[in-house]
């Protein structure tokens, strides 16, 4: 009995004894892990490191004249580590002697939250030894260069637990303008030339050591680190001025017409440089954004092709201009299908410069119809022969595919060949238009379009692109003689007559108005795309010019004259004023032996102090009030006229040096932003334009 008793003894007391243990245990567990848990999960992510690519500073896109397109701009991330030695020896000293100036020092730089906040925030993150606590994100470089004087963070990282994260955002600083082609570079999506020249913008990556702390987040190791290697810089062909008023031309009548999406694009006629392309789609607020490349999208061209139809009817000398068609009133019957000219006018006989001009969809339905239905394919063997089948090749992703049927394929019909004549049946983009109206005006040269003219490092060129001819010849010069005579004709005589009338030099072009389809509704929206395609001056073209709108449903107003012509002519009028008009009177000015007459602006009391200076007759009837004045010498007699400035109006800037324009615009509220050197050729606000206070207007100068 005392045996059993003695051995239950030792057994209880065994028992007593593990399970003080375990409790000792279990108690030490709950200790470590939940009082010391964010120091032991601190020490063990400190003994991970591991090797982090570093992204290079992005190249910058620059237009031809050298200004900013799009660009990288630094952002930093300010973090602090409160268990940082330097921080925390003499039992904090360093800290506590600098919070209050840095508190103050720091919400007078932010201005989110006062001092007393600031100080509260640090204090707490300094007594729960906060490994890597966020101090402010996206802080400007600016700001960060302030920072770092600031009390405690100017001891430097070991001693102020300051840890900088630095990265870069990229920048449009034109914002809307242009913004499809030149594209976004954020994280993986990309578009535009930002996607078509990743592989030089974006440069080499680079490498360095990070070490893990508390919470998962890394803080580099400064011993080791390969720099990355910046991306190159870009140039384009784009124009800002060309781009600004191409936008603002097409934004206008988008607005004015409600239109659900549209293009303009501008081509340097001798070298095929795109100068602007504008591209606008309508969101759900009725606002007008670049949220697609339409240029490059396919889709029914409508009257704009019919100058291919009237290329192979002349280069296959089927007709001349003088040949006759019958309109027949304006309909005509195929294959058990109804042609009809889309505006009313009862001609019969006509020739078949008429039937162009007056854009008569019977007439060159009628004329393919006669001379190529026994033998469709040398009619589309013509559109082979200009590229209009392929894709252009020009320099932005995302190109699509024209679509050009053929006979013997599925898609080919009896009716196929006389729709195609006027641009139904058949799907090309507004850039291909564009490329063939320029070949035309290049005098049957056809061009490849380009975006970019240079690849730059570190301001030094190191490649350079050049014009490319893709088609030697597209027909003969007789052929092109007669195109252009015909296109003339429109802006004279044609669909265009009264938009060109008055007009200080020719255009020849082609308006366009074609029924587009609304997906499985087919035509019953009756939406309407209007067009107009031409180039200037029509004697020497310096400009090829197309404009694509698609408009909303039953739309009133959506004729190509009254829709895209206004549009295109808005362009041209500005190009003629600032870049055709002022190179021609340039090259007048150098060639002249003498320079007896020219006009100049400016304030009285200069003007009088030049001439006088000069020994210049000067003649003034002006009030006497008047502090701005026109004037013009000839034969070194010059006459002073009034300058009109009125409060609340835009007035003419042209001629004006740079210190009186601005006089002029600040003494108004106006902000001015200034371009070039010299005297004013061109302003954003145009003359007589109502202006408030605060309004920003762009200058140019010659």
């Amino acid at each position: 009995m005392e045996v059993k008793k003695d051995i239950l003894w030792r057994v209880y007391l065994s028992f007593i004894g593990i399970a003080l243990v375990c409790v000792v245990i279990i108690a030490k567990a709950f200790y470590i892990q939940q009082v010391q848990g964010s120091y032991w999960r601190g020490m063990s992510d400190s003994l991970h490191q591991r090797i982090e690519e570093v992204d290079a500073e992005r190249g910058t896109i620059f237009s031809e004249n050298g200004e900013m397109l799009s660009t990288s701009i630094p952002q930093f991330d300010i973090y602090i580590d409160f268990a940082a030695e330097g921080l925390r020896e003499k039992s904090g000293k360093r800290f506590r002697e600098n919070v209050d100036s840095l508190s103050f020092y720091l919400s007078n730089l932010f201005k989110d939250k006062n001092e007393a906040a600031y100080k509260n925030i640090l204090t707490k993150a300094y007594k729960s030894k906060k490994r890597y606590f966020l101090l402010m994100k996206n802080v400007s470089y600016r700001d960060y260069q302030q920072l770092k004087t600031f009390p405690l963070v100017r001891f430097g990282r070991n001693k102020s637990g300051f840890i900088v994260e630095d990265k870069s955002i990229r920048l449009n600083p034109y914002k809307i303008l242009a913004f499809r082609t030149i594209g976004l570079a954020r994280d993986s999506f990309k578009v535009g030339l930002e996607m078509t020249y990743d592989s030089l913008l974006k440069g080499r990556t680079g490498k360095r050591l990070v070490r893990s702390i508390a919470g998962g987040v890394t803080v580099p190791v400064e011993d080791f680190q390969i720099a990355p290697e910046s991306g190159k810089d870009i140039v384009t062909t784009l124009d800002v001025f060309i781009q600004e008023v191409t936008e603002n031309a097409l934004m206008n009548m988008m607005i004015k017409n409600e239109a659900e999406n549209g293009c303009a694009l501008v081509m340097e006629t001798k070298t095929g440089k795109i100068k602007a392309i504008a591209n606008l789609g309508r969101k759900n607020d009725g606002s007008y954004f670049e949220d697609f490349n339409y240029a490059i999208n396919p889709s029914e061209p409508g009257s704009t092709f019919k100058l291919i139809t009237m290329l192979a009817l002349l280069e296959d000398k089927k007709v001349n201009l003088n040949s006759t068609v019958n309109l027949q009133g304006g309909v005509w019957s195929n294959n058990g299908r109804n042609v009809y000219d889309s505006e009313v006018h009862g001609r019969n006989e006509v020739t078949v410069k008429q039937a162009f001009e007056l854009s008569s969809n019977v007439g060159m339905a009628k004329l393919a119809w006669s001379n190529y239905a026994n033998s469709p394919s040398t009619f589309v063997n013509h559109l082979k022969a200009l590229n209009i089948d392929k894709p252009t090749g020009i320099d932005i992703t995302g190109e699509r595919r024209p679509v050009v049927y053929t006979p013997g394929s599925k898609h080919w019909s009896a009716t196929t060949l006389p729709w195609m004549a006027f641009g139904y049946n058949l799907s090309i983009t507004p850039l291909q238009t564009l490329i063939l109206y320029n070949a035309v005006a290049n005098n049957g040269v056809m061009l490849k379009p380009y975006l970019l003219n240079a690849v730059q490092d570190e301001g030094k060129i190191i490649k350079e692109f050049k014009p490319t001819v893709t088609v030697q010849k597209i027909c003969s010069d007789a052929t092109i003689t007669q195109l252009k005579a015909c296109l003339e004709g429109v802006c004279t005589d044609g669909t265009a007559k009264s938009l060109f009338k008055n007009t200080p030099y020719k255009v020849a072009g082609k308006t366009g108005t074609a029924l587009v389809a609304n997906g499985n509704r087919g035509y019953a929206d009756k939406i309407y795309q209007s067009s107009f395609a031409g180039f200037f001056p029509a004697e020497d073209p310096q400009y090829t010019i197309v404009v694509v709108i698609k408009n909303k449903p039953h739309a009133a107003n959506y004729y190509g004259s009254s829709v895209a012509g206004p549009v295109f002519k808005e362009i041209a009028d500005r190009l003629y004023t600032t870049k055709v008009k002022y190179a021609a009177n340039n090259t007048a000015n150098n060639n002249a032996v003498s320079n007896t007459q020219y006009a100049f602006a400016g304030n009285k009391n200069d003007i009088q102090q030049i001439t006088k200076t000069l020994q210049i007759q000067y003649n003034d009837n002006t009030a006497l009030e008047k502090d701005w004045l026109n004037v013009a010498v000839t034969n070194n007699q010059a006459t002073a006229t009034e300058k009109n400035i009125h409060e609340n109006m835009m007035p003419q800037l042209n001629g004006l040096g740079l210190k009186d324009a601005l006089n002029i615009c600040e003494n108004l509220g106006l902000k001015v932003n200034v371009q070039g050197k010299g005297k004013v050729s061109y302003q954003s606000i145009i003359q007589g334009q109502k202006i408030a206070k605060g309004q920003v207007i762009n200058i140019a100068l010659n």
